[in-house]
């Protein structure tokens, strides 16, 4: 398997902080964090996307299991993963803004193509 990021922070943690980073990626189609946890983040949602691509119900359990809102797995299966259906991975994108002002880490946009 692939070596993880630990972003500094205890499993559990990291864990819950990537599901809700996930989580909110595919409400809003939109965040902003540092280049790091969007790395870590996209791998996450490109998994959940092709789950949602696959569309049936050990997919959808597969994915509540992970993330947190009803309503997000109902959007990610309806609206989402039909727009990526003959596209074969890459739903997300990640643009850099430069360092934050407060503590100078690099931040990035996390967007869904």
């Amino acid at each position: 398997m692939a070596k993880l990021r630990k972003l500094g922070l205890p499993t559990s943690h990291r864990k819950a902080m990537l599901r809700n980073l996930v989580t909110s990626l595919l409400r809003e189609d939109k965040i902003v964090t540092t280049v790091t946890r969007a790395k870590e983040t996209r791998r996450m949602a490109e998994k959940m996307i092709t789950l949602g691509k696959r569309g049936d119900l050990h997919a959808r359990r597969q994915a509540l299991s992970y993330i947190y809102d009803e309503d997000v797995v109902t959007k990610l299966f309806e609206e989402i993963a039909p727009k990526y259906q003959d596209r074969n991975g890459g739903y997300t994108r990640i643009l850099k803004l430069g360092p934050r002002r407060g503590d100078g880490a690099e931040e990035a946009i996390l967007e869904l193509i």
